[in-house]
């Protein structure tokens, strides 16, 4: 879905000093680096591999497995949409140690840390760090050397500790420091209250420090996750450096499936660490006016938005191998190809023929609709909110404690009451600085959950922005004609035999063929790969098997709608007749009138093929019929006058104009 444009899309002064070294992003919000530290649990029950199995679908990749692998795809995505993040790869249980550098096992600081294996340095990723990682996770053998469990655990004490020293250490200035910890055991250390004390401990320091932890359990059959022994102590709902009030659910355990049965590891895995791969962030945070003189604070988040290629830089491939292009701009003068200093630069609108110029002081009070608010101006039943009244993705609103304390019980009460009594709040919305102020529905959503009990939808407010007259079209009216109940059941019985499986539509089955086709292009580029040949387009239609099932029966359709046709065209021949003989006449008519007075027009205007003379162009300036001249007889004209033919026929005709009105 595409998010909206008008609040997604900064709309900043030119002269604004503050603001003009912000960087922002597609989605609207200020760049934040991000660093992403993995650490994976490499003890005997993560390198069990399940039973072998003739099906197709059956679990193959051991939990350690399955996590490198959600490591490898994190960092191929990181490296094309995010390239100025940092990830690394923590191994810890494992026999081998090494943390620091190539310094052997027993050096000092990798005594420290026993059974920690840093297998990539936090650092942004390289094409060799990706590499290495994928032949890590497609050789077995490779792998094997690598992921041997040490016979005494990793206490999670130090596991923190040399987290918290390699984020110290390669990222100390970044705002956005997390761990992601995929782990099975939920008591690593049991009844040693020492142990857990002293990972308690660590834990909050790494929180102290603004670093960010997040749990991804595993659980397997017969054995369910539980956090509640462990990692309740461990791991906080949210962390200084993220949005504290942003609607974030806990993260539920992966599931190792049966032979066949359920969703896979891998895929369980990847979507946990997706819906956290990017740090919350709020679009904005404005004050909530319910009431005269009645205010609390809230934060919008963008949670539906149309995924799009990202280019975050320039590349040049034309050398031996490609580098990033560092790109400058300078605005020259059209006449001369003097630089334009930016004082030169002057704003203006064209009002009565004249140019009418404005100081930057007077733009801003032009654009100035008052300060950035959210005001309710009424109450209305849901009801009265058509469904085509929803023409932009909307956005959505949580509460906040930063401004007014005492707004989240002030948000949910509004909430729950218009909610109750299905109602909708119209408000005046002015969700950035110099924005234009937008007319908004204020829908409640409930929360709501899946089969397993996890939030899907966390409790708020959707801002639904409403579109304003001149953006909604009439439907062109076309004549209606009833089918009869005949090819209705046909049809039914087609219908019934396309639907999925379990009548679902996954959208994750079916990516957009496009966007990963520029995705395996990039990433071939980064990695120094062969360019893939054939682009992998799961939205094709399997015409085979629809042919299968419902080949018989659309044949069978189309053999009875000819009849019926037939049918009806037999008894409405009269009514057909008389409107073609209308439709005959009103052509006749047309055809009969302006034409002749448009060629007059034009012969009054253009001298012959060959273009227009300078006294004929006067002639249309004077008389103000210039746009209705051809593009190519403008455009030879212009040329003529060494006047600039770029851009479309208004532009080429507003410069017409303004040779005219100098002279």
């Amino acid at each position: 879905m595409d998010s909206n444009s008008d609040y997604n899309k900064r709309e900043e002064d030119d002269d604004d000093d503050d603001e003009e070294d912000d960087e922002i992003d597609d989605a609207g919000y200020k760049t934040v680096k991000d660093a992403v530290l993995f650490a994976i649990d490499i003890s005997p029950s993560m390198l069990e591999k399940p039973p072998p199995s003739d099906d197709k679908k059956a679990e193959r990749d051991s939990p350690a497995s399955a996590a490198l692998k959600c490591a490898h795809q994190l960092m191929q995505q990181r490296i094309i949409s995010h390239p100025n993040d940092m990830m690394g790869i923590l191994l810890f249980g494992t026999e081998q140690t090494k943390l620091f550098g190539e310094e052997d096992e027993h050096s000092r600081g990798n005594l420290a840390y026993p059974h920690c294996y840093l297998l990539t340095d936090l650092d942004v990723p390289s094409a060799q760090d990706v590499k290495k990682l994928r032949n890590l996770v497609d050789d077995e053998e490779e792998a094997q050397k690598l992921l041997i469990a040490a016979r005494e655990k990793a206490t999670m004490a130090n596991v923190l500790f040399g987290a918290n020293t390699i984020f110290t250490t390669k990222a100390p200035n970044f705002s956005s420091r997390r761990l992601f910890l995929v782990t099975d055991d939920d008591d690593p250390h049991g009844k040693d209250k020492d142990l857990r004390r002293s990972a308690t401990q660590r834990a909050k320091d790494l929180y102290d420090l603004g670093v960010i932890f997040e749990l991804f359990p595993i659980s397997k059959p017969g054995r369910t996750f539980d956090r509640g022994k462990f990692y309740d102590d461990i791991v906080y709902r949210v962390g200084p450096s993220a949005d504290n009030d942003a609607p974030a659910p806990l993260t539920s355990a992966a599931k190792t499936s049966k032979s066949g049965d359920g969703i896979s590891l891998l895929q369980s895995l990847l979507s946990a660490i997706n819906s956290k791969a990017a740090p919350r962030r709020a679009l904005f945070s404005l004050p909530f006016e319910i009431a005269p003189d009645l205010r609390i604070s809230v934060k919008g988040y963008i949670i539906i938005k149309r995924q799009e290629p990202i280019r975050s830089c320039y590349v040049w491939v034309a050398g031996e191998k490609p580098q990033i292009a560092m790109g400058t701009s300078t605005q020259v003068s059209e006449d001369t190809s003097r630089t334009v200093e930016k004082s030169e630069v002057k704003k203006a609108y064209k009002f009565g023929g004249e140019t009418v110029v404005f100081t930057p002081d007077e733009l801003k009070t032009i654009r100035h609709f008052g300060d950035p608010v959210i005001r309710i101006i009424g109450f209305k039943p849901l009801s009265m909110l058509p469904i085509w009244a929803n023409t932009r993705a909307p956005m959505f609103m949580y509460p906040t404690e930063d401004d007014y304390i005492g707004s989240s019980r002030v948000f949910s009460a509004l909430w729950q009451k218009l909610l109750k009594d299905t109602k909708f709040a119209l408000a005046w919305c002015i969700v950035r600085k110099n924005a234009a102020p937008v007319l908004s529905a204020l829908i409640p959503g409930a929360e709501k959950y899946d089969d397993g009990d996890e939030q899907l939808i966390p409790p708020g407010l959707w801002i639904v922005p409403l579109p304003f007259a001149d953006d909604i079209r009439q439907n062109p009216e076309t004549p209606h004609v009833q089918a009869p109940d005949s090819l209705i059941d046909m049809m039914r019985t087609v219908i019934q035999q396309l639907q999925l499986p379990k009548a679902v539509y996954d959208p994750h089955k079916y990516p957009n063929p496009s966007l990963q086709w520029f995705y395996k292009v990039l990433q071939a580029l980064a990695l120094d790969d062969d360019i893939p040949e054939k682009a992998d387009d799961k939205t094709v239609p399997r015409h085979r098997q629809i042919d299968k099932r419902a080949g018989n029966y659309v044949i069978e359709w189309g053999e009875e709608l000819e009849e019926q046709y037939q049918l009806w065209q037999k008894e409405h021949s009269r009514s057909g007749m008389a409107l073609k003989s209308i439709a005959s006449k009103r052509t006749a008519d047309s055809m009969s009138g302006p034409p002749t007075k448009k060629s007059k027009t034009a012969s009054a205007v253009v001298k012959d093929e060959g273009g227009i003379s300078d006294e004929q162009m006067k002639s249309n300036f004077e008389r103000g019929i210039i746009n209705k001249l051809t593009v190519p007889i403008l455009k030879d004209w212009a040329h003529a006058k060494h006047i600039s033919t770029s851009g479309k026929k208004a532009e080429l005709v507003e410069r017409i104009e303004e040779y005219f009105e100098k002279k």
